[in-house]
Order: structure tokens, then sequence, then C-alpha cells
């Protein structure tokens, strides 16, 4: 297999990278200009900017951010937060992006994805799951883990991919910010269920979390915020870490 990829994640509110817990107690954690900077020196993968109010508070996603972004940092990087339309998605792609992130509209019009997907190409597509345990399943929830959906995760995960997603993005709400370690139940679930790579999000607090990621959740890459954002380690030392543990990784 290709290498595992370490993915900083920004969520952006009001022009400032965030972090919470559970999807709450939000708190500042920076400016994303210049956090992505830092990741990118650091040997990041890939970036990830999610625009945590967009759908919520009904505006465009960042098109801007994508630009500023883009003069600095030479790396792959998704945006996502608002995308409602082909149209946003080019302007996004046109802006500097790589990939573009769908969760709520692609739940209230899920034509949008294979519209996407014909239009720019699977690769382009990433559908973004945020998921909570509810008794023996996980509910998807939609507007920045507002809104509960009453969709069953791996159904929704395997109609997402048969419209044309090229990518999941996995997010465990129960798990989020906590650093206690990822939900890999529910990745594995997710990646048994479709044929697509698979982002493990939702918390990550040291590198034994990133293997189990791999290992048992069967992810194919790894989201990151709080450890990084705080400055418990840098994407170096986690990437060190998972090569002593034999998985293969990028070093820069």
């Amino acid at each position: 297999m290709s290498g595992v990829r370490l993915i900083p994640c920004l969520d952006i509110k009001d022009g400032r990278v965030v972090k919470g817990i559970n999807f709450v107690g939000i708190r500042d954690a920076g400016n994303p200009v210049e956090l992505a900077t830092e990741y990118d020196r650091q040997g990041a993968d890939e970036l990830v900017f999610l625009d945590i109010t967009a759908s919520s508070d009904d505006r465009p996603t960042v098109v801007s951010l994508a630009e500023k972004v883009a003069e600095k940092v030479f790396i792959p990087f998704t945006v996502g937060g608002g995308i409602r339309s082909v149209e946003t998605i080019r302007e996004c792609l046109l802006a500097g992006a790589d990939k573009i992130s769908l969760n709520t509209a692609a739940i209230k019009n899920p034509a949008l994805i294979s519209e996407a997907a014909e239009k720019f190409g699977n690769q382009c597509i990433v559908v973004a799951i945020d998921a909570r345990r509810v008794d023996d399943h996980w509910e998807v929830f939609t507007h920045g883990g507002r809104t509960a959906t009453g969709l069953n995760a791996s159904e929704w995960a395997k109609q997402a991919v048969s419209l044309g997603a090229g990518e999941l993005l996995v997010t465990s709400m129960d798990g989020d910010g906590t650093q206690k370690g990822y939900d890999n139940a529910l990745n594995r679930a997710l990646s048994e269920a479709t044929n697509v790579p698979i982002i493990a999000s939702g918390g990550a607090g040291n590198a034994q979390h990133l293997i189990e990621a791999v290992t048992i959740g069967k992810a194919d890459a790894v989201l990151l915020a709080s450890i990084l954002h705080d400055g418990m380690t840098t994407v170096g030392k986690l990437k060190a870490s998972m090569r002593e543990a034999g998985i293969k990784v990028r070093i820069i």
C-alpha cells in the first residue's frame, strides 16, 4: 500500500483556527495561514480546512482562504464548509484547493456528489461524515454536529461512494478533541463497507493512537488537530514513531 497520510485539520470560525471537544467548547487556536505554513514545514502530507459554522450560518465557504493558503503552502489541501453547488466547488478548485469536502449539502442533495465527481473527478470529492454512536450503530449529524439526520453512517458511506465520493473523512463526534484515541470500530466498519480511502478523525492524542487507527481501524490517513495546535508534538515526530512501528509513511 502507499504510505499512510498525516493530515493536520484546521477548523475555521470567523477566519481563525479553533478547536473544541465533542464539537463544543470552541477555543481559538491561531492564524490558519501561519499554522498551515508550519505544518507544511513539519512534513504534513496534506491539509484540511473546514469552516465549521458555514452550513449552520448559511454562508459560503472560505474561497478567499483557499487563495491565501495556496500562496504559502505546497502540499495538497482540502476545503469544506458551506459548499452547496458545482459552481462553488469550481471556485474552490480554481482558488488552489486540490479537493473539496461535502457534508451537510451532500446529505440534503446527494446528486451534488455525482455532479461534482462527473465534472471534476472522484479524486477531488471528499465526503465528510460526522457520526456519533447511538445504541448499536453510528448516526450521521450535519451542520457542524448540530443536527441529527437519522442516517446510519455505514449506509450513508456506501451511498456516498456509489454516487462518486473518492474519499471519506470520518469524524467520531464522541472522540473529537478528547485525545483518547480514534473510534476504530467506526473507521473499520466504514472501511470494510466501501472501497475508497478512509481518513480517521476525532481523538488523536499520541502516536500509538495513529498506529491503531491504521492497524485496527483500517484507516488510510489520519487527521490531526489538538495535539499539533497545542504544540504537544510535531508531524515529524509522529511519523518517526509510526515508521518504527512498521507503518509506511513519507519522510521528508
